[in-house]
């Protein structure tokens, strides 16, 4: 059995305001405050000697890389944003950006805004449009049931608000 895997399909290139300002952040301090840290600890373990058996020397160097890399794909993918920061103007469909609260067949509820793949990580309740849950939501409207497949089998949910403004 053979080590390859096929591509991962491109995610979407959509990013909300307040995304991309923390991407812009997290760039600024990997390259303002970070890098110039690691650069001199480096500096300092490389000062110490024989650099082969020196694990500081090359613990630094592993992170050094690790942030360059992440550097460059910040800047590679900031690159290519696009900001939606315009509200549609059907409130009552679920669009990037949009606040959704579904319930389920057992009556629990939960909220979710569908935000890019680059920022679904900064708040529990974003879910990513590229996540089957993004991708099932997009396009419905308020009072819409849909079917979403899950590990446990499937699942259906009813939209009961859609907002722009985040829901309490």
């Amino acid at each position: 059995m053979g080590r390859y895997r096929p591509p991962q399909p491109a995610s979407s290139k959509y990013i909300t305001p307040e995304g991309k300002q923390r991407l812009v952040e997290e760039v600024d301090n990997l390259w303002k405050k970070r890098r110039p840290e690691v650069t001199k600890a480096l500096a300092a373990a490389a000062a110490e000697g024989d650099r082969s058996e020196n694990a500081e020397y090359i613990y630094r160097k592993k992170e050094l890389r690790e942030i360059d890399a992440r550097v460059r794909y910040l800047r590679k993918r900031l690159d290519g944003i696009v900001v939606v920061d315009r509200i549609p103007d059907d409130q009552h469909k679920v669009f990037f950006g949009a606040w959704v609260r579904l319930e389920d067949e057992a009556g629990i509820e939960a909220i979710y805004r569908i935000v890019g793949p680059d920022e679904f990580d900064f708040k529990p309740e974003y879910i990513s449009m590229d996540s089957p849950m993004g991708k099932a939501l997009l396009g419905k409207s308020l009072d819409d049931e849909f079917e979403l497949k899950l590990p446990e089998g499937e699942a259906s949910y009813l939209i009961t608000e859609v907002s722009y403004d985040a829901i309490a």
